[in-house]
């Protein structure tokens, strides 16, 4: 079975997942948001052929660790990702993601347009790489694919 994430964002979630034996992650596109009927149903189509049974949503946390609108945004974006897609849904402190995808994707060569889009995609890679690094119990080993 595979793990997403996903980091969202007010135009754009951008949504990564593991390989094959869960040994790595990878960025597997965005979702230019709409309506949330039409956000939940796009990311069922990215995820669908690839036995996701947990999505990683990044919880936008206060500097200090507290929660603000955001991370309540974030919370209900979940519930409705559980209601859809009756997958396990977590949630992962995303705290300074996008300034290391940032970092990331500067070393990478790319169009402007393509970076901006890339950096989403990319931040969903580190908060899937750092729920994996926080849960390894969690992480299916092995064959799946």
């Amino acid at each position: 079975m595979a793990i997403a994430a996903l980091d969202l964002g007010r135009r754009r979630i951008g949504v990564a997942v593991t390989d094959a034996a869960s040994m790595g992650a990878h960025p597997l596109g965005i979702v230019e948001r709409r309506a949330l009927k039409h956000d939940l149903e796009a990311i069922a189509a990215m995820i669908r052929d690839r036995r996701v049974s947990t999505i990683v949503v990044g919880l936008p946390l206060n500097m200090d660790g507290s929660e603000g609108p955001a991370a309540l945004s974030a919370r209900k974006f979940a519930a409705h990702l559980t209601d859809a897609l009756g997958v396990s849904v977590e949630m992962f402190d995303e705290r300074l993601t996008s300034f290391e995808a940032r970092d990331r994707l500067a070393d990478m060569p790319a169009r402007k347009g393509a970076r901006k889009t890339g950096l989403d995609a990319l931040a969903a890679v580190v908060i899937l790489e750092g729920w994996m690094q926080a849960h390894p119990d969690k992480v299916p080993r092995g064959g799946g694919g």
